[in-house]
């Protein structure tokens, strides 16, 4: 895969990995899961039986996955990626962004941060969040436009 993006691919069999499982096993299996998603990988699961029985939906939602990762067919502009950057870094936070975060993130001006949140506001993308007195923009609140837009 171009870039840094790590997949991880496996098909588990229904007996070694639910039927035959006691608590020490699940244990086991969700700490393997897990040590993969500590090393940035991506893990991509399939189970026996649809790659056995029904290849053609397996195909497909590789291909889905797949797909993220591939580069547009369009020319994309450097705004779009910013933005698409700034709606990436929100998910990640988890929380309303501060112009400081994105500053720090892009390594640019405030003036430069506050036009491209503002620009977002515009487009649906963010929610602009007040100070108390409704006079500051403090905080960039996801709308759900950015969810799809991403």
């Amino acid at each position: 895969m171009p870039g840094y993006v790590k997949l991880l691919f496996e098909i588990k069999g229904y007996a070694s990995h639910v039927r035959d499982m006691d608590r020490q096993k699940y244990c086991n299996e969700l700490n393997r899961e897990t040590f993969p998603h500590a090393m940035d990988y991506h893990v991509i699961s399939f189970a026996y039986d649809e790659v056995e029985q029904r290849p053609d939906l397996c195909i497909t939602l590789l291909r889905m996955v797949l797909c993220k990762y591939q580069p547009s067919q369009k020319p994309v502009s450097r705004v779009q990626l910013a933005e698409k950057e700034i709606i990436r870094l929100a998910i990640e936070q988890s929380r309303p962004l501060r112009p400081k975060d994105v500053e720090l993130h892009f390594e640019l001006d405030h003036k430069t941060t506050v036009l491209i949140l503002k620009r977002m506001c515009t487009k649906g993308l963010l929610r602009p969040t007040f100070s108390g007195s409704k006079e500051r923009i403090v905080r960039y609140a996801l709308a759900r436009a950015a969810i799809e837009y991403f």
